[in-house]
């Protein structure tokens, strides 16, 4: 890769009111003044991680670089930013529009499917199909999908051909926990294969593995290189979204990548009216920004973006955004449904599983707390707990009463647990041999996949006399949890003697139980979030779940604001509203964005009333 020309900008953290000679450029100035070769977007979900990596790959083409957008998101949304039908997951395909801007999206999917090939396809002339069938079945977990995605993401940092191609390459990636994950394997690949050179991991042969262990090695050089790769935190000014950018900060500051840049995205600029909406959510984020964690003020840069009134959306939206001030004409109200109903509902139909779902930063978690806690006020015993890597359901609600039990599934400590659990039973049969071999096996970065779902189907199990409130992950990395949980009981019922339904296959079966597990929609009235949590619909179909309700949370429709800004934002919430509720086998809940943001108790008791 060669330097790109030069975008030099005086970095000034401040927010600015856009207007029509306004570019994205202007906006970014610390990301845009000496790009490196890898440029990674990351943070927490529904921050803007998408709009920020394609307008500055945008901005790198319009200076005359040969550039490639890159999403490692299983839910991306990239073909909608840039207004294309869809994007390509096998080669780079050319932006419209732009010169230069090349775009891929990992599906790891169809990853995962060529993964297996190339594992498989050397036995398929050697070896009967009834033991094919079986070495498919055991390459058709998450792990597979995880390390056939990773193997893809390696190769663009490791191949030869892709750096003397661009002279940039921006990942637009997954939400924060689904991120750090990633960029964690180079290193713990690199070291498991370092100790073990033979065997077999659940993604298959460990020799397998071995072939690609230079090319780890190189990934995790150029990840560490401060000349070939930054880190650019997208977040919020809000409390929550500073602070798990903090924590990526840190995380990966210890995995040794510590050119970083920050971008604060949605930032209100003073308003210039007494409307009580716009000065509170201006108050609550000049509060964040007051107490701005350590970690992010000791960055190479910080860049603000402001709140528009429109989601940037196509490459005019991405070079210039809109000027604010637009304000929509009114609309008739939409019949729209409660919190308190849909707690009602759920409570007379039973203890079960409640699963909140979607986008990140769509507000899943104080949606799932908020059920929770009315769950628990009407006597009954409620389980609330989270697979969210992020894990906020604590800071949310740490005042639960005692009927409401409040857990998490922590990976690390459900791996160190399951791999404890596993060297036990097998220290009554195996010799020291066979269990220095399992330990081997069990040090591989697969054995998270393993044991978090395994929390999962546990958690699930809890539910027949409980009500269990799941805050999930973002989007993307739930349906691989949801796919492991159908991949898992496929395969154990196959296996299974005499036809005897294994817990992954009961566990499944109770996810596809409508009356038993209610899956719930989360959702922001704008495009992207509603556009994701429609493909989310469409393959929890598949895989045999309906959703239960949408909830469309933080409505400014649902306020009386008269901020041109906002005013303008609340009109176009209208059309979204309007297709969830025809998604909707119920009138969509519709909850007004807030001026002091849901915390404890009392906040949360709020929502429902």
């Amino acid at each position: 890769m060669t330097a790109s020309p030069a975008l030099e900008r005086t970095v000034t953290p401040r927010i600015v009111t856009p207007h029509s000679g306004t570019t994205f450029a202007d906006l970014l100035p610390g990301v845009l003044a000496a790009p490196t070769p890898f440029l990674f977007f990351t943070g927490k979900g529904g921050v803007g991680k998408t709009s920020c990596a394609a307008a500055a790959a945008v901005a790198l083409a319009d200076a005359g670089a040969r550039v490639l957008i890159v999403s490692t998101d299983p839910a991306s949304n990239l073909a909608e930013v840039f207004a294309m039908t869809s994007t390509s997951s096998t080669a780079p395909e050319p932006v419209p529009g732009v010169d230069g801007l090349d775009v891929l999206a990992i599906d790891p999917v169809e990853a995962a499917a060529q993964y297996r090939e190339r594992v498989i396809g050397p036995y398929r002339a050697a070896l009967p199909a009834s033991a094919i069938a079986s070495i498919e079945e055991e390459l058709s977990g998450s792990c597979t999908v995880e390390v056939a995605a990773f193997n893809e993401f390696v190769a663009l940092l490791t191949d030869p051909e892709v750096t003397e191609t661009y002279d940039h390459v921006v990942f637009d990636t997954a939400p924060t926990g689904h991120t750090l994950r990633l960029l964690a394997l180079p290193a713990a690949w690199t070291g498991f294969l370092e100790t073990n050179t033979s065997g077999v991991t659940c993604v298959g042969p460990v020799s397998a593995l071995g072939q690609a262990q230079e090319s780890y090695a190189d990934s995790l050089a150029a990840l560490r290189d401060p000349a070939l790769t930054t880190v650019v935190l997208v977040a919020r000014p809000e409390a929550s979204s500073l602070a798990e950018a903090a924590r990526a900060s840190r995380e990966l500051a210890d995995l040794g990548m510590t050119a970083q840049r920050v971008v604060l995205n949605g930032a209100l600029p003073e308003p210039t009216s007494t409307d009580p909406v716009a000065l509170a959510w201006y108050e609550r984020e000049q509060t964040a920004l007051a107490e701005l964690p350590p970690e992010l003020r000791g960055t190479d840069s910080t860049d603000v973006v402001p709140l528009l009134a429109d989601a940037p959306v196509g490459i005019a939206a991405l070079r210039t955004p809109m000027a604010p001030g637009r304000a929509a004409p009114p609309e008739a109200p939409l019949a729209t449904g409660t919190l308190a109903r849909l707690v009602e509902d759920i409570a007379a139909g039973g203890p079960g599983i409640v699963m909140t779902m979607g986008k990140g930063g769509v507000g899943k978690t104080t949606v799932a707390a908020a059920i929770a806690l009315a769950l628990s006020d009407r006597g009954l015993p409620v389980t609330l707990t989270t697979t969210d890597p992020a894990a906020h359901v604590q800071d949310i609600l740490p005042d639960a009463p005692t009927n409401l039990v409040v857990t998490r599934i922590d990976p690390a400590l459900e791996t160190e647990q399951h791999c404890a659990r596993v060297l036990g039973e097998a220290g009554r049969t195996l010799d020291a041999e066979a269990m220095a071999l399992l330990a081997e096996d069990l040090r591989s970065p697969c054995t998270e996949e393993v044991a978090v779902f395994h929390a999962f189907a546990r958690t699930v199990a809890g539910a027949r006399d409980r009500y269990v409130v799941i805050d999930t992950a973002p989007t993307g990395h739930t349906l691989l949890l949801l796919q492991s949980s159908q991949s898992f009981a496929a395969q154990s019922t196959a296996g299974a003697a005499g036809g005897t339904k294994s817990d992954a296959a009961a566990l499944f079966g109770a996810l596809t139980d409508a009356s038993f597990t209610r899956i719930l929609l989360v959702t922001l009235g704008e495009a992207t979030p509603v556009h994701e949590a429609f493909a989310l619909r469409d393959d929890l179909a598949r895989a045999g779940l309906t959703p239960y309700a949408w909830v469309v949370n933080a409505a400014l429709s649902a306020t009386t604001t008269t901020d041109p800004v906002l005013l303008a934002r609340a009109g176009n919430e209208n059309r979204w509203i309007a297709e969830t509720a025809a998604q909707s086998a119920r009138p969509p809940v519709v909850l007004p964005w807030v001026a002091v943001a849901p915390r404890r108790s009392s906040g949360l008791r709020h929502l429902v009333r």
